[in-house]
């Protein structure tokens, strides 16, 4: 995936947000005004009417699902800027999986099929950007299935990291800076991992120099190295 194409993913690269969020337009402001939920709370469950696309104004959201054991799988992690329930463009009838607010005072900006459709017909470069977001996420998910069934917890730790650096990365000289909004269990759910693993390739991958981190952020030294 290309740097540049991969930056469709998020609404503050691709000035995205400005259009969809309904406070930032006035005559749907008072049709879908902000909504702010506290830590843990569903945004929506499964089974539910899929009816609006959702944008996150602040806070973080995950989205997931249930194995048929009744395990939860983590699907993404989302912040500031991102998008989600975007499958209702799609036809989604019910939804397939959660929506949950991680952080206290998350606030989301929700917007009905109809009136995101009518911006779609008026905006031709919004509706090619919200179809290509559809379709990286798509294989996205695709892509971590493999991942699940075929490669070793190793493994998947390092693509994960390198998915990250291509997503939303920033070339910093000749070393990749990603803004790290994740905590050593987010990414051991979202890679069917343990949080022991995690930290345990992350600290041998900053002990060879290939990677450094603290809370706020990744910096891959090499990614040839990390490759």
């Amino acid at each position: 995936m290309s740097n540049t194409g991969s930056k469709l993913w998020y609404f503050e690269n691709v000035d995205l947000f400005s259009i969809l969020c309904p406070t930032k337009t006035p005559s749907m402001s008072e049709k879908h005004p902000m909504t702010k939920y506290g830590k843990d709370e569903y945004i929506y469950f499964p089974e539910e009417p899929s009816k609006h696309v959702f944008m996150i104004a602040s806070g973080r959201v995950k989205i997931g699902g249930q194995t048929d054991d009744g395990k939860e799988m983590l699907h993404a992690i989302l912040g500031e800027g991102e998008v989600f329930g975007e499958l209702a463009l799609t036809g989604e009838d019910k939804r397939k999986d959660f929506a949950q607010a991680m952080d206290s005072n998350t606030q989301i900006c929700p917007m009905t099929i109809e009136d995101l459709e009518e911006l779609m017909i008026e905006n031709k470069t919004l509706s090619l950007k919200l179809y290509k977001l559809i379709g990286l996420r798509y294989r996205k998910l695709e892509r971590k299935l493999e991942s699940l069934v075929f490669k070793d917890a190793r493994s998947r730790i390092i693509e994960f990291l390198k998915d990250m650096a291509e997503e939303r990365g920033q070339k910093v000289g000749f070393e990749m800076m990603i803004k790290n909004h994740l905590t050593h269990k987010d990414i051991a759910s979202l890679t069917g991992t343990s949080r022991q693993t995690v930290t345990t390739i992350l600290n041998e991958l900053k002990e060879k120099n290939i990677i450094n981190f603290d809370r706020r952020r990744i910096l891959i030294r090499d990614m040839e190295q990390l490759k």
